[in-house]
């Protein structure tokens, strides 16, 4: 019974943990260009040049996390119901 209840209890903790961290900041670092904007490229000599802008974020180099989007959608279509 114990080792349930501490899985349940470390298993709310990150949950709720992760709910607070999409309320403090929605936008989070985007995974492909590491939030930069855009893709580094590095030319024979070994130079780190700047590549295309990065087409997940659009240059911009944020991205809305997964929990966030997911709360958005929820509430878009709890509004839609209500009308």
């Amino acid at each position: 019974m114990t080792l349930s209840l501490l899985a349940i209890t470390c298993l709310l903790a990150i949950t709720l943990g992760y709910g607070v961290t999409c309320w403090l900041s929605p936008f989070g670092d985007c995974r492909k260009c590491n939030g930069v904007g855009h893709l580094i490229k590095f030319d024979r000599k070994g130079t780190a040049k700047r590549g295309k802008t990065c087409r997940r974020c659009r240059g911009i180099g944020k991205r809305i996390r997964v929990g966030r989007h997911l709360y958005n959608v929820g509430r878009h279509a709890y509004r839609a119901g209500t009308r």
